[in-house]
């Protein structure tokens, strides 16, 4: 069998970054920083853990390092919102029965909610949400709200208050972790438009 060319060896640390930053997301967004050991992350990516400490010297660099990328993701899929089809109720609609129905989806904002809340988080990430905070998102959603309000799909309230609010509850119910029977389902999307729909939309 044939050594592997640079390219090659190059393109299979790569994969594995992935396979471990995937992993990660996973664990810390379930567990948070305190409660994940490398030693889980290295289980969920099915790699040793010394494999694992090749990439990454300690689970707060991880976590950092986490931290930039859903940052960065979170806003570039926000913005893409304003491209799903329909009119602005059905765009905001279409986005959060994704979030909401999607255990996988919903990882970044734990993630971000555990980066937010926890004592412990290293000073980087902090850093690194007080850049991409809220007001960030509610900024990208300034527009589909305000288009939104103008032909009715939205109650006409202060629209920043508004998208606020929406977010507000978005991320609760994301991050709730109370046992729920079959009788006492979570809200899902269309309850939770509610909040924001105006009179074209009821």
């Amino acid at each position: 069998m044939s050594p592997l060319s640079e390219e090659q060896l190059m393109k299979r640390q790569e994969a594995r970054r992935r396979q471990i930053l995937e992993a990660a997301l996973k664990v810390f967004a379930v567990r948070g920083l305190r409660g994940a050991k490398m030693s889980m992350i290295a289980d969920e990516a099915k790699l040793s853990a010394g494999q694992l400490y090749r990439f990454f010297e300690s689970k707060e660099e991880l976590f950092v390092t986490l931290i930039r990328q859903v940052a960065q993701d979170t806003t570039r899929e926000i913005a893409m919102i304003h491209d799903l089809p329909g009119s602005p109720y059905d765009k905001l609609r279409a986005f959060t029965a994704t979030i909401l129905e999607d255990k996988s989806t919903q990882y970044p904002f734990k993630l971000i909610q555990h980066a937010n809340t926890d004592e412990d988080v290293p000073a980087e990430a902090k850093q690194l949400l007080h850049q991409f905070s809220v007001k960030r998102y509610i900024e990208q959603l300034l527009p589909l709200f305000e288009e939104g309000q103008r032909i009715g799909d939205f109650a006409q309230d202060d629209t920043r208050r508004l998208i606020s609010a929406f977010l507000t509850m978005l991320s609760a119910l994301i991050t709730l972790n109370m046992p729920l029977d079959d009788d006492h389902p979570l809200p899902n999307a269309d309850m939770l438009m509610r909040i924001v729909a105006g009179p074209r939309s009821r």
